[in-house]
């Protein structure tokens, strides 16, 4: 009898220290997402054959596990043809960098500039591929090329803004004088 005694004693005071063991936050085990390092007045250069082909610049940026970029407050693209002259300026709000698509995304305010052919094109979103050299959205656009201003939805160009395709224009009309 002592010894069934003894039994249910154990397995009484066993059950009694597992269901007293502290409760663990489960917030402990969640993964991290957020920004392995912040780096501020970011300076980054693209060269092909040694020659500076675009110029980054950004107050802060961020960085993420696998490489991913963000740049919370701007973003600022510089294009440079092959004498080292600039061609073509972009600015974004707000700029993104996916890593494994080797692509750049800007929003907010974007606007590109190209300096030779006096176009310049605004948009909420823009994104840059450096592989193909290109720049494309599927959002609204708006193109000015001089006295000129075309309005539609999606665009895809070369990166320095040179040749465009304007995809479902909505309409176009001429800038009157005094009109900006």
């Amino acid at each position: 009898m002592k010894a069934h005694f003894l039994q249910i004693l154990f397995i009484f005071i066993s059950i009694h220290l597992i269901s007293c063991g502290d409760e663990v936050d489960s917030s402990m085990f969640e993964v991290y997402d957020g920004p392995m390092s912040t780096a501020y007045d970011i300076e980054l250069f693209h060269s092909d054959s040694a020659v500076v082909r675009s110029h980054l610049v950004a107050s802060k940026q961020m960085e993420f596990d696998g490489g991913d970029l963000e740049f919370p407050e701007g973003i600022e693209i510089t294009f440079f043809d092959k004498e080292g002259n600039i061609t073509t300026t972009m600015r974004a709000d707000r700029g993104f960098y996916v890593k494994k698509d080797n692509l750049y995304r800007g929003e907010g305010d974007v606007q590109v500039n190209n300096l030779e052919k006096e176009q310049k094109l605004s948009s909420e979103e823009l994104f840059w591929d450096p592989n193909a050299k290109k720049i494309f959205t599927e959002k609204f656009v708006t193109v000015q090329e001089r006295e000129t201003i075309f309005n539609g939805t999606g665009m895809e160009a070369d990166e320095g803004f040179n040749e465009y395709k304007l995809f479902k224009v909505t309409n176009s009309r001429t800038i009157l004088p005094g009109e900006d």
